[in-house]
């Protein structure tokens, strides 16, 4: 019986972004390609193959990418992209 409550205590804490909805906005004119968006969340950004500049892939990612989504924002460089949830 406790092994029934620890496992349904995890699902709680996996399902965290669940009814969470979240938008990604980019700043293109501030990027400075540096990549670290698409390293961290290749789902939702990419790059221009000419200049390297932020493509937006989802606009409104999944609940399991935004994790990834909100570690993207913090680590850009160039602070060129928002992420707003709701």
């Amino acid at each position: 019986m406790s092994g029934e409550s620890s496992s349904e205590g995890s699902g709680a804490s996996s399902g965290e972004g669940k009814g969470v909805t979240m938008r990604v906005e980019v700043d293109v004119p501030k990027c400075v390609a540096s990549g670290q968006c698409v390293m961290i969340a290749p789902d939702v950004f990419d790059q221009r193959e000419e200049d390297g500049i932020v493509v937006l892939l989802d606009e409104q990612p999944a609940p399991e990418l935004h994790a990834d989504v909100r570690e993207s924002a913090v680590v850009c460089p160039a602070a060129a992209i928002r992420v707003i949830e709701k």
